[in-house]
């Protein structure tokens, strides 16, 4: 896969197709762009006219991890920034689900002149979501580095995965601050503490003005704790101008899909199997 160094880690990403508007597509969590379900929406969105760009973000696939910035899709937003200038893209559509969707918000407020069209799903909010990503993303490592120092974090799951999938992660890891990485951490933490003025966890309501580009949002499922119904409507209040519509996948889909991994049911969808579902009413939103 080809890389791009930003801020002195190395970025994988991929592009498919040969022609065609570029959007760039990132999925949630710290999952990399080779998790279940994301390439069938690239493919199809390739199939409709356009090339994608698949990325590993930091911390996440085969890309160097890192760690900087007021939060971690502050730190996303500022890597995406990077890789495309290296590119010389021009101005690209960013579609994202879950955390993809908050670390394309992000980088649409920070960076507008990257952005032609912006697509999200999934967007996650609520005291639910906020406090499970914080629980999640931030706390185990914060803990183990307070009682292990670093030299514990690639003893831990999630960077062993990680340093498998490149070597560099175990030796990036080791030479971490102790204090700093705390300290990061604990900023990090912060950004998913759900505050008044904040719909969208670490991002003021008042900067989502700078959002001027077209926007397609897929609601949250009725009852998906996290990425509330709310939550979309939410934000499709805060960027003037957006369309809002119904998720083309049954209601309960998020739910179902933590259930089944929950109980390890590999033979049934993974988390984002449903997302190539999104396909046709978001070439009917780019191609309007």
């Amino acid at each position: 896969m080809p890389s791009v160094v930003v801020n002195g880690g190395s970025v994988v990403y991929e592009i498919l197709g040969d022609s065609g508007e570029l959007i760039v597509l990132t999925p949630g969590g710290r999952f990399g762009m080779d998790i279940p379900g994301l390439r069938p929406l690239a493919e199809a969105l390739v199939a409709g006219g356009y090339r994608v760009l698949l990325w590993d973000r930091p911390n996440c696939g085969a890309s160097d991890v890192q760690f900087y910035g007021q939060s971690e899709s502050h730190m996303r937003a500022e890597t995406l920034h990077g890789l495309l200038t290296a590119l010389d893209t021009g101005p690209v559509v960013l579609a994202g689900g879950s955390g993809g969707a908050r670390d394309s918000m992000l980088t649409t407020i920070l960076y507008p002149e990257l952005v032609s069209k912006l697509v999200l799903w999934n967007i996650v909010g609520g005291i639910y979501g906020t406090f499970n990503l914080g629980a999640h993303y931030v706390l185990p490592s914060l803990q183990v580095a307070r009682g292990l120092g670093v030299e514990g974090l690639p003893r831990m799951r999630e960077w062993r995965e990680l340093i498998a999938a490149n070597p560099k992660n175990e030796q990036r890891l080791l030479a971490l601050d102790r204090d700093e990485f705390v300290k990061l951490s604990l900023r990090w933490l912060n950004a998913y503490v759900s505050k008044p003025g904040q719909t969208v966890p670490g991002v003021d309501d008042e900067l989502f003005d700078r959002i001027t580009v077209p926007t397609l949002i897929i609601r949250g499922g009725t009852n998906d704790l996290d990425h509330p119904k709310r939550t979309s409507l939410e934000v499709s209040c805060l960027i003037a101008g957006s369309t809002l519509i119904d998720p083309p996948w049954p209601e309960d889909a998020w739910e179902r899909a933590v259930e089944d991994r929950a109980h390890q049911r590999v033979d049934r969808y993974n988390l984002f199997d449903t997302w190539v579902l999104a396909a046709p009413p978001i070439l009917s939103f780019l191609d309007g």
